[in-house]
């Protein structure tokens, strides 16, 4: 396992490793949820990650406590970072998680440099924050924590469910700077969430988290990715998707296609011929130009999320900056719907 020079970060020159082996404690847990799962606790050495210039996301910055993810979502983009260890992008990926335990303490730190100019950060872009592990190491209060003493704006994606215990932090940190919540609901089909989708709660309960968000004045979105070709796109399930984030009180809704980077691709292959065989070439054509579904199909995908809803009540979201959670205590921010797209 290759644990240095992964990299180098804007609080770290080239040369220093984000953590080195003797920072690295390996442990299994017999527990039924963490049966089959291997955590390696890490010390790392910088925890604020800038996004790549060429990237296509609306943000500069970003927080990973985890490296893995234990949702086991066949399409998951970020299973090629994976390699970069030399750890398996399939079930490796899944695993494998690497859990760095001094994230809160190492944030609070960095937040109060001086050349920290206080940017937007985001997270749950890369593996989720609120997977499973996160109830057992408890990353995101500390780290939730340093973002609301300095007053630093963020926003959060996940498909989970234990974002809920922290709804106090949530709530205090929107009183005094730019929140922005996400919820990613790709479809509400069980059967393929059962079989694409194995480790994360159930859409119905990602749905219930926008619910319970929104009765504790906590306006939230809905990222519908993926939407996947062939499987959950046609329109009568695409209308059941849009019309439960409507119900849930969902504030925006905005569509995101599958998209299959090298890591995922191979993984998604896999599982495609597993479990549809028959779809497996209309997958390499679809995808014969790269990681992304042609443009014509990400446009009627889109043009029709949009028009459902439309009919439901429920605006695109916009990009830009995130914005701030509407809280009973300040009346004057419930102003008109404004979600940071997140992927």
């Amino acid at each position: 396992m290759r644990w240095d020079n992964l990299g180098d970060t804007p609080a770290a020159p080239a040369d220093i490793a984000l953590f080195g082996t003797d920072a690295v404690t390996t442990r299994t847990f017999d527990t039924p949820e963490f049966r089959g799962i291997t955590f390696h606790e890490v010390r790392a050495r910088s925890i604020l990650n800038r996004v790549p210039g060429a990237s296509r996301m609306p943000f500069e910055w970003t927080v990973n406590p985890y490296r893995g993810c234990t949702h086991a979502c066949v399409y998951c983009f970020a299973r090629k970072t994976h390699s970069y260890l030399d750890l398996d992008t399939g079930l490796g990926f899944d695993s494998q998680i690497v859990v760095k335990v001094n994230a809160p303490e190492l944030l609070a730190r960095q937040l109060a440099s001086a050349r920290w100019q206080g940017a937007h950060i985001a997270m749950g872009t890369n593996v989720d924050c609120y997977q499973r592990a996160e109830g057992r190491y408890g990353l995101m209060p500390g780290i939730l924590t340093a973002l609301r003493d300095r007053a630093n704006p963020f926003s959060i994606l996940t498909k989970g469910t234990l974002i809920l215990r922290d709804l106090e932090l949530l709530t205090q940190a929107a009183r005094v700077t730019e929140v922005g919540i996400s919820v990613s609901v790709g479809f509400t089909d069980r059967e393929l969430w059962r079989t694409v989708e194995p480790g994360t709660p159930s859409p119905q309960r990602r749905l219930d988290v926008v619910r319970t968000l929104g009765a504790h004045g906590i306006d939230c979105g809905v990222l519908m990715a993926p939407v996947v070709p062939f499987l959950g796109d046609r329109p009568e399930q695409l209308r059941e998707t849009v019309r439960a984030i409507a119900e849930a009180g969902a504030v925006s809704v905005t569509p995101l296609v599958l998209h299959l980077r090298p890591g995922a691709r191979e993984w998604f292959m896999q599982w495609l011929r597993r479990h549809h065989p028959g779809l497996v070439g209309r997958y390499e054509r679809m995808y014969a130009d790269g990681a992304y579904a042609p443009t014509w199909y990400q446009r009627r995908i889109t043009r029709q999320v949009h028009e459902l809803a439309a009919e439901f009540g429920i605006g695109p979201s916009q990009r830009g900056a995130a914005r701030r959670i509407a809280v009973p205590e300040e009346p004057s921010l419930a102003a008109a719907p404004e979600q940071l797209t997140l992927l």
